[in-house]
Order: C-alpha cells, then structure tokens, then sequence
C-alpha cells in the first residue's frame, strides 16, 4: 500500500487545533492500516521524525430522513505526535 493512501485527511477541529503547538497532529487514515504503517506514510510525506501514535476506531453515526435511517461508516482516527527535535508539519503551521 502506497503512503498516499494510507493517509486520506487531516482532522480539523477544535481539540486538534490545540494540539497543533505540542506537535500533536490528527488524521483519518485506512482502517486496515496498523501503527507502524501509519508511522512511515507520516515520516515519508511529511518528512518529520514521529514519537508516538494513538488510534482509536470512530463509530458512524445515525442519520435519519423522514421514517429511513441508515448509519455513516466507521472511520479510524490517527493522533501522530512529533518529536521535539521534528520541524513542524508545514500545513498545520498556517492554521495555528
């Protein structure tokens, strides 16, 4: 799997944007995609040494229109961690 697909997008919102000064970055990413795989797609696109990665399964929510329902589909959330000595993803820096 290329490190492109293993990374769909950034998360933006208000808790990542306060981790954005401690080098703390969120994506959503592939659901197959394990730790160390996550690790290296970070380290090649963004060119920055990571220290640590979370991940956590994020369950869909419902959706209703009139008497239909349905769910959106589970997605998996990476919190990447940057080491102190790492530049900053250069992205991110815009936003803070």
């Amino acid at each position: 799997m290329n490190s492109y697909d293993i990374i769909k997008r950034p998360v933006l919102t208000e808790k990542s944007y306060a981790g954005i000064p401690a080098k703390t970055y969120t994506f959503e990413v592939v659901k197959s995609a394990n730790k160390v795989e996550i690790k290296k797609a970070v380290e090649e696109i963004f060119g920055v040494k990571v220290e640590s990665i979370t991940t956590a399964i994020v369950k869909g929510k419902l959706k209703r229109q009139g008497r239909t329902q349905g769910h959106t589909p589970d997605w998996k959330k990476a919190t990447v961690r940057l080491t102190a000595d790492s530049k900053a993803i250069e992205f991110f820096e815009s936003l803070s």
